[in-house]
């Protein structure tokens, strides 16, 4: 019986017609020039451009005086530093959040799953305006109740701050999964071995965390040094690689000096990414292999559970009194002096902003269109499908994820700012970067979710005459629905929230809501940059709720976010 299935299936591949196979032909071609113009020829012209001269002369001058250059050595050292220290507290915390998701009897998990969402569905620099209305120079909290008028909240301290709250979700949301994937019969056979549970947590659980842990470590630690709003906004003389980089760019018009920092950055993104990828990972996913027998029975202990309990509420509910008080921030005339009651700063904002909430929504949902069904077709051709350049097509859609922003952003600029490419100014290179900044997450959802599902269902189509196309739209799409729409939902969120990558690529006739509310934020407008942040994440909510109600329509029980 397999036999004939089988030479069935191969008669049915040689009676394909040719108009089924240029399809997949030309679909494969169009996804390698894409990903070709749209992510290396960026990246090789920040290369190329780092070598040459005014007049085009390869030169290894501008690397030699960029990396003595105390401005470039320095942010150098601090991108280190605070990557360091960053990626190692949002560990810290993500674990603590994690285990009393996993581990502790608590009534508070919905909670701290909100707080893991909250980064995602904001503007990156949200927690950094907030903390500036409170304890910047003219802070309620620093200036108004502690009488201090000299903040020191602006620097490396305020950073570490920021980027702490900022990004351990991302540690909590990877580390929760592996905790909860752990046998608890590995546990309990230690304890009835007579192992203490603070034996069997140093000797079991923290050894089969440990390349999870690193792993959380290493994903903040990419978060961190790519981060560009944070050092922006809070960073004062603190200066990062990605905040040179603009400095470079914009103050001192020197391209070839940004486009050497650039390399420096990228190179340590990329290195740190291919290890993450391509080792880490696959030594997280082999240690925590298998299916847990049953379910774990959660701590109750008083003495565990409080101390997590009340560390992870602090946690929580500071993060919610800085989101709280966005849309509270902008109902005052002037925040630090005039605290009168008003509606002006959400007037101003419709007045001056209504473009660049247009711009921005328009832009970001055609964006999402694409970059959704952009995904699902390279994942599908990742799984299904064997060809020529199949690898180079997986590399290079998930390589974004890898890129800081300002280095895309940067790339663009050389790349598509003359000929044959000439595309700065318009909307089509802001629409293209929101698609390539939001591809690798929608790929790698993809290609989880179709590897989880049996490829003779969709074999089966093809056997029955199905081409390439009906099998696409008719079998795989309904199947991974639910992923399909979540990178929707991503797709979109991330480019409502964007920052670093498209600063450098607004113009007058398209702005941004994001651009917008870091000029009002620097010109020290807190009320404004609060309305505008404020309209941000309610039509990022909006766009969230109604995408689940759709899922949910369509009988999936997945949420999209």
């Amino acid at each position: 019986m397999q036999d004939i299935l089988y030479k069935s299936h191969k008669i049915s591949k040689r009676n394909k017609s040719a108009w089924r196979d240029s399809l997949l032909l030309v679909t494969i071609l169009f996804i390698l020039i894409f990903l070709f113009i749209f992510i290396v020829y960026p990246l090789f012209t920040i290369l190329k451009r780092s070598f040459l001269t005014a007049d085009n002369k390869i030169t290894f001058q501008s690397y030699i005086s960029n990396l003595r250059d105390p401005q470039v050595i320095g942010p150098l050292k601090n991108t280190l530093l605070l990557g360091t220290l960053v990626g190692a507290f949002s560990t810290i915390i993500g674990f603590i959040f994690a285990y009393a998701n996993a581990y502790i009897k608590t009534p508070f998990k919905k909670l701290f799953n909100i707080i893991s969402i909250l980064p995602i569905v904001s503007p990156p620099f949200v927690l950094c305006l907030s903390l500036i209305m409170l304890f910047g120079n003219r802070g309620f909290i620093s200036y108004f109740i502690l009488h201090i008028h000299n903040s020191n909240i602006y620097g490396l301290k305020g950073l570490i701050l920021v980027q702490t709250m900022t990004f351990f979700p991302v540690a909590y949301l990877l580390l929760v999964g592996l905790l909860k994937q752990i046998d608890p019969s590995l546990e309990e056979a230690s304890k009835n071995l007579g192992a203490s549970s603070w034996e069997t947590f140093l000797k079991i659980i923290l050894p089969l965390m440990a390349p999870g842990l690193a792993n959380a470590f290493l994903l903040t630690f990419i978060e961190t040094v790519a981060d560009f709003s944070n050092p922006m906004v809070i960073g004062g003389n603190f200066s990062t690689l990605a905040t040179q980089i603009y400095m470079q760019a914009t103050a001192s018009y020197d391209m070839q000096g940004a486009a050497v920092v650039a390399v420096i950055l990228l190179s340590m993104s990329m290195l740190l990414f291919i290890f993450e990828k391509y080792w880490l990972e696959k030594k997280t996913y082999v240690t925590m292999k298998g299916k847990a027998s049953r379910e774990r029975s959660l701590i109750r202990n008083k003495k565990i559970v409080y101390p997590f309990n009340i560390f992870c509420i602090c946690i929580s509910a500071f993060i919610g009194m800085l989101y709280i008080l966005i849309p509270f921030g902008a109902l005052f005339k002037t925040w630090g002096e005039d605290y009168t009651l008003t509606l002006n700063n959400y007037r101003a904002v419709f007045e001056i902003g209504k473009s660049a909430i247009i711009d921005t929504s328009v832009l970001s949902a055609i964006a999402t269109v694409f970059t959704g069904f952009l995904a699902m077709i390279i994942a599908f051709l990742i799984v299904r499908k064997k060809f020529f350049g199949r690898g180079f097509i997986e590399f290079t859609s998930m390589l974004a994820m890898a890129v800081p922003g300002t280095v895309i952003g940067i790339g663009y600029i050389l790349a598509f700012n003359d000929k044959p490419f000439y595309l700065t100014g318009t909307a089509a290179i802001i629409v293209i970067v929101f698609i390539v900044r939001s591809l690798p997450v929608g790929v790698r959802s993809g290609i989880t979710t179709l590897k989880q599902i049996d490829p003779s269902i969709e074999e089966a189509a093809a056997d029955l005459g199905a081409d390439t196309k009906k099998v696409f739209t008719s079998i795989t799409l309904p199947l991974v629905k639910s992923s399909f729409f979540s990178g929707l939902v991503y797709s979109f969120v991330r480019s409502m929230t964007a920052v670093s990558a498209v600063i450098f690529l607004v113009s007058p006739k398209y702005n941004l809501i994001t651009i917008g509310i870091m000029g009002q934020t620097d010109r020290g407008r807190f009320g404004t940059a609060s309305a505008y942040s404020t309209i941000l994440i309610l039509i990022v909510a909006s766009a969230i709720f109604i995408m689940n109600l759709t899922l949910e329509k369509l009988g999936s029980k997945r949420e999209a976010l």
